[in-house]
């Protein structure tokens, strides 16, 4: 395997349902995890015997009334949302991520196979384990006949991400995790059937991703996976972007971006407690894709997207200044519209994953057009918002840039864009979903009331 390589020149075949005779050692990921797993469950152990019965939260009338805000009721071993730094991937920030996780020679952005690897371990990989963990997803790459057929027989009006999820599911046939535990896995071996199965649909996941992209936009030529890239290149090269070096290290940095977010989002949180039921990873991760496509949730980028081409229109496509463009902005509040791309449900600061999308445009493009617009509403937004009391956290989110850079690149089609943000949210739900098997996390099932339960409770606890 030529790990060197960073793009592939754009050609068109069909795939094949053939299974890949890429010969591929194993990348020791699944060794490394064997051997901390006892250490891990031991810690947890003995936190639940030294502080089982402490109190961590009081749960309020009006958190369960909206959306169980802030309850806190999980835990989630790969990341942490802290409301002034933003996520933190098993303790590292995405400036650390950047700075530290191993890259493919000659780029510049994080692979998603470094962040997978520090998901599951905590550890930071060597560029060796990366290359052998691109190798090994490589490895088991292709996609029985059976799910090419289910794909290709979508009518192209179905939208992209309900063509992910049931995609996903015809790709069941081929759990480990179930087909084990019909022939009585014991549980301590969940994990690992859990593990080959995640592997297997990360590994997939971006091939059923492209198929349905160049189904729907491009009359069903598809182009050939390649076993020379890395992740992210085959994934941009496969959608037709083959040959741009720089498309595809936006793909690095978005994948890693949009990969986890804590437990509590939806998608995350979906998949999750689907999985408590012992429902395999592939039913799991359908689950969390039916909740990332819902408009509050993964199509937020979509949202922020059209309002950026809608405020350009009004503005007659020229450029403005800083006092037009807040003045702008406050007859959009003032007309009872909303200014998407700004907020957070826990976040307090500019997001950093904003950040990162905003230092990688002033690396590699010109200050023009969405961009520039992009840019400009980070100066005057904030601003307005507080003014206006509209916003406990006036900053910008991760959505408020992501669409402008794929649009720049060529990647138009909107509907799309909740796919991708599928692929990348694959490699974190599907690590933690290992570690659930690992711990061995019961299934889920918290307490419900009703409104003349809490009419009537007398025993508040104050």
């Amino acid at each position: 395997l030529r790990m060197f390589s960073t793009v592939a020149p754009r050609t068109s075949s069909r795939l094949t349902g053939q299974a890949r005779t890429i010969s591929a050692r194993p990348s020791g990921l699944k060794e490394r995890l064997r051997a901390i797993i006892p250490e891990k469950v031991a810690e947890v152990k003995a936190v639940r015997a030294e502080h089982g019965n402490k109190v961590i939260h009081k749960v309020t009338v009006d958190q369960i009334y909206a959306g169980m805000r802030g309850i806190k009721g999980l835990v989630t071993e790969t990341s942490l949302l802290d409301a002034e730094e933003g996520i933190r991937f098993r303790g590292l920030t995405i400036p650390e991520c950047q700075e530290k996780l191993p890259k493919v020679p000659g780029t510049s952005e994080p692979t998603p196979e470094a962040l997978f690897w520090l998901l599951l371990t905590g550890e930071i990989p060597t560029l060796q384990q990366v290359q052998d963990l691109t190798a090994e997803w490589n490895s088991r790459a292709f996609l029985p006949k059976h799910v090419e057929q289910v794909i290709d027989s979508f009518p192209t009006h179905m939208h992209p991400m309900s063509q992910l999820s049931a995609a996903v599911l015809a790709l069941q046939t081929e759990s480990v995790f179930a087909s084990r535990y019909a022939e009585g896995m014991p549980k301590a071996e969940y994990w690992d059937a859990t593990y080959e199965d995640a592997m297997n649909l990360i590994a997939k996941v971006h091939l059923i991703a492209a198929r349905i992209y160049r189904n729907i936009y491009h009359k069903g030529e598809h182009i050939p996976f390649n076993p020379e890239l890395d992740y992210s290149a085959n994934y941009a090269n496969m959608l037709g972007f083959g040959g741009n070096a720089e498309f595809a290290d936006l793909m690095r940095l978005y994948l890693v971006i949009h990969s986890d977010h804590e437990g509590g989002n939806v998608s995350a949180h979906t998949t999750h407690l689907v999985g408590s039921a012992l429902s395999d990873p592939y039913l799991s991760f359908s689950a969390g894709m039916n909740g990332l496509a819902g408009p509050l949730h993964g199509l937020a980028n979509q949202e922020v997207l059209k309002f950026l081409k809608d405020l350009q229109q009004e503005l007659g496509g020229k450029d403005v200044t800083n006092d037009e463009l807040a003045e702008h902005c406050r007859q959009i509040l003032a007309s009872g519209r909303v200014i998407p791309g700004y907020g957070h449900a826990v976040l307090r600061k500019t997001d950093p994953r904003y950040e990162c999308q905003r230092e990688f445009a002033v690396k590699h493009l010109p200050r023009e057009g969405l961009v520039k617009l992009v840019h400009q509403l980070y100066e005057v937004v904030p601003d307005v918002l507080l003014k206006a009391g509209k916003a406990k956290n006036p900053w910008p989110n991760v959505d408020a840039h992501s669409g402008c850079l794929l649009v720049h690149y060529g990647l138009t089609e909107e509907n799309y864009y909740t796919v991708m943000f599928g692929v990348s949210r694959a490699l974190g739900v599907l690590s933690s979903l290992v570690w659930d098997r690992a711990f061995g996390l019961p299934l889920e099932r918290p307490k419900s009331l009703t409104t003349e339960w809490i009419k009537n409770n007398k025993n508040w606890l104050e």
